[in-house]
């Protein structure tokens, strides 16, 4: 018996353009009755990094395999093949990587492996929707002699940045930053830098504010205005607005805000024509107003959110969609007396004229540092295996 673990080095979250880097460690456990004659034999490990596209078949249409183009050694069980008995398609793979061949575990000895390999750029984001899901992996193989492969999958989460896939690293390091009192491979240091240039990045397009102030209304008048001071937002970010109720001629009676994503197929790829858009609600706040000059909310992005992307499948946008509650009546109709007495009584009517209206607005959301969006993913930095 072997046990296989395998450990990422910096959280289960990526950046696409980051280098992965794993950690994989071989042991023959050492029991009471193990002696010499109980050393442990491996033929080989590899390993490779893939992405899986599922896709329901209620709402896409994907066009037909190339059913000319099947692999024969790809049934066959002492073949490496990472995707074995996963669901949908695999859209992308990096070249694999031997990790060894012909490992020799004595009982109690362990043994360990570093795999590093660059996520490629320009592959789509983790995303588990409705009507699609992209899934990365790194999958490990493992084979004793004459006995079938055995796979160990890693899943990782991968954000995506536009814009680092232009960027160019300086080729002279002495103008490139650096600390002095760190000794860094070349690989890792690039993908600080990457990092850090992602930080920077997001820095400045979620930073600049400005007033935005929109008027809301309906086919009877003006209910009020909203401010919110900048659109775009990074996940782990609050969504943060104010109402003003004291100028409309209008009652708002209740109102209420969801941040909201919006997952639409691309038309060749629509199941039916004009099918509808899948809407997500991931926070939500709901407020009665009456007679209130003043109001605001604030709603977090999940770090556990995808951003907003677009592929030539499936296209994901957020919004914030407003419902509004008001009155067919004057404001001073909603309260009536209900006592003659000395004391005066005021309760609410118990039943009235609403009309009801709904607004979007759309927003942008943007990846976040990928050590942050660890803190909160469903997935483990570290996995195991026995064979």
């Amino acid at each position: 018996m072997i046990e296989v673990l395998a450990k990422l080095g910096h959280g289960p979250v990526f950046l696409a353009g980051e280098v992965l880097e794993c950690v994989i460690t071989f042991t023959n456990p050492l029991s009471a009755s193990s002696t010499s004659a109980s050393s442990e034999m491996l033929a080989w490990a590899s390993a490779q990094i893939h992405c899986q596209f599922h896709a329901s078949e209620n709402r896409v249409a994907l066009p037909p395999s190339d059913g000319s183009k099947h692999d024969v050694q790809a049934e066959n069980e002492t073949v490496f093949v990472p995707n074995r008995g996963e669901r949908g398609q695999c859209i992308l793979s990096t070249p694999p990587k031997i990790l060894f061949c012909d490992l020799r575990l004595d009982p109690g000895e362990s043994k360990s492996y570093s795999y590093c390999e660059t996520l490629p750029i320009d592959g789509p984001p983790s995303f588990r929707g409705q009507s699609v899901k992209y899934v990365y992996k790194l999958t490990i193989g493992c084979q004793r002699v004459n006995s079938p492969i055995k796979l160990l999958r890693v899943p990782f989460r991968v954000l995506v940045l536009h814009g680092l896939k232009d960027y160019q690293f300086p080729q002279d390091e002495a103008v490139a930053p650096s600390n002095p009192f760190l000794e860094e491979e070349e690989g890792l240091k690039k993908d600080s830098r990457l990092a850090d240039l992602a930080t920077e990045l997001l820095m400045v397009a979620t930073s600049r504010r400005s007033l935005h102030l929109y008027n809301i209304s309906n086919t009877r008048g003006k209910v009020g205005t909203f401010c919110i001071f900048k659109t775009v937002y990074k996940i782990g970010e609050d969504v943060i607005g104010t109402f003003n109720f004291s100028e409309g001629d209008i009652p708002c009676l209740q109102f209420s805000v969801s941040l909201q994503t919006e997952e639409s197929i691309q038309e060749e790829f629509q199941r039916r024509r004009g099918q509808p858009v899948s809407f997500s609600t991931h926070a939500r706040h709901q407020e009665a107003c009456l007679h209130t000059a003043q109001s605001s909310f604030s709603l977090p992005i999940p770090l556990s959110s995808t951003p907003g992307f677009t592929t030539n499948i499936v296209s994901l946008k957020w919004r914030l969609h407003f419902e509004f509650v008001t009155s067919g009546e004057s404001a001073g109709t909603c309260l009536v007396r209900g006592s003659q007495s000395e004391a005066v009584t005021w309760t609410g009517v118990e039943q009235m004229e609403v009309d009801t209206f709904s607004w979007d607005l759309p927003i942008k959301v943007l990846p976040t540092n990928p050590i942050l969006a660890s803190y909160v993913s469903q997935f483990s930095s570290t996995n195991s295996i026995t064979i």
